[in-house]
């Protein structure tokens, strides 16, 4: 009995939206407990492959996100990209920058040019504008959203990118 409430009292911070926020993976009202649980309770998490870690937040976390590869219904296939956050004005959404040389050949020289792609952030990570962040391509979350944060580096560029 302590446990159904202890879980319940947890469940309390999650819920911010008007919908009920709950992982769908896990049963609530289960007498015997199938996922993995952690100090805090009952949480669904898992292993992306590819080499990628899950974060300790994604573990012990208490946020409900069912658009993040480690805890939610969505898998990382096909690309790999890394880039620059300039933007993290969106909900869970980050703006990416990625720069690259293309070559003309009439002069013999190279241009800079840019692409920017929009990535689904997990609450896993706390990112801020500057960041390098890898994301690897998922199946469409929204009308521009195709890539997921999978990990963010140590390293941060400030000024002009």
């Amino acid at each position: 009995m302590a446990d159904i409430q202890e879980v319940h009292v947890l469940l309390t911070h999650t819920q911010t939206e008007k919908a009920y926020q709950k992982q769908a993976a896990v049963f609530q009202n289960s007498k015997k407990l199938l996922a993995k649980k952690t100090d805090k309770g009952v949480r669904y998490y898992k292993k992306i492959g590819l080499g990628f870690k899950t974060p300790q937040e994604a573990i012990e976390g208490d946020y409900v996100d069912k658009k993040c590869p480690f805890t939610g219904n969505v898998s990382i296939r096909g690309r790999i990209l890394k880039g620059v956050v300039i933007s993290t004005k969106m909900r869970r959404t980050v703006v990416l920058r990625r720069d690259y040389l293309h070559y003309i050949r009439k002069y013999n020289r190279f241009e800079k040019r840019h692409h920017t792609l929009h990535a689904h952030s997990s609450p896993a990570f706390r990112l801020t504008e500057g960041n390098i962040v890898t994301v690897g391509q998922c199946r469409p979350l929204s009308k521009t959203v195709r890539f997921n944060v999978i990990r963010v580096e140590k390293k941060k560029i400030v000024g002009n990118v």
